[in-house]
């Protein structure tokens, strides 16, 4: 499978965003400020707005999906219960999962952001996709959901993964980084290598990796592993 940028441009104005390169299989991360244009990168490579240069090209990509920042654009269902049947599952499970079983009967928008979130997230994740695209999918999560979801990012083992965010605290474990400056997609490469060269790594990773220390990636379990290491 592959994803592949050939000089794809995005205009507003006077703001542009120039992507060039390949997403191959396995988990990517890109960062960078807000207002970059992380979330337009995602809409381009989900297929929801088209380059007005350049093309995106699809090998192998039979089934995708695009999870964006706020859940409330992806509610379907007029009960909890009704959202999760949407996306082709049980809501027991999913719901009793996430303590929201008392709620199976409340309009989704009834939910808190948070839990709208967590419950968005659980749909998206309980299903696999060729090509799965995560916009800010922290947002509105505490440290616990955000620690969990990355483990669940972790565990897919195939497909193509590309997470956008500006996060700065917790992330899954990662095989590839890319970020986004000055209006350009940059490849920074294979993790752990790539880390040397990221731009926007966390004030943690800099701080571990300029005390000599060896990340093998930046999970919350490597971190922890290369924090403790003697």
């Amino acid at each position: 499978m592959r994803l592949q940028l050939n000089g794809a441009r995005a205009f507003r104005g006077d703001w542009s965003l120039e992507a060039e390169g390949a997403f191959g299989e396995g988990i990517h991360l890109v960062s960078g400020n807000v207002g970059s244009g992380k979330s337009t990168l995602a809409q381009m490579l989900a297929g929801l707005l088209s380059p007005s240069h350049g093309t995106i090209g699809r090998e192998g990509i039979r089934s995708s999906m695009i999870s964006l920042q706020f859940p409330e654009y992806h509610v379907t269902g007029s009960t909890v219960a009704e959202e999760c049947r949407s996306w082709g599952l049980d809501p027991v499970p999913v719901l009793s999962e996430l303590n929201l079983m008392e709620k199976q009967d409340r309009a989704p928008l009834m939910l808190s952001r948070g839990e709208l979130k967590r419950l968005h997230l659980a749909c998206v994740l309980a299903k696999n996709y060729d090509l799965l695209l995560l916009d800010e999918p922290f947002s509105s999560l505490d440290a616990r959901e955000k620690e969990r979801i990355c483990g669940l990012i972790s565990q897919r083992t195939s497909g193509i993964t590309v997470l956008f965010t500006h996060e700065q605290t917790t992330f899954p474990r990662v095989d590839y980084l890319w970020e986004i400056q000055q209006g350009m997609l940059i490849e920074r490469g294979e993790l752990p290598g790539a880390l040397h060269d990221w731009t926007h790594a966390p004030v943690l990773i800099k701080r571990l990796m300029a005390s000599g220390k060896n990340l093998k990636n930046i999970s919350p379990l490597d971190l922890q592993e290369a924090t403790c290491r003697t």
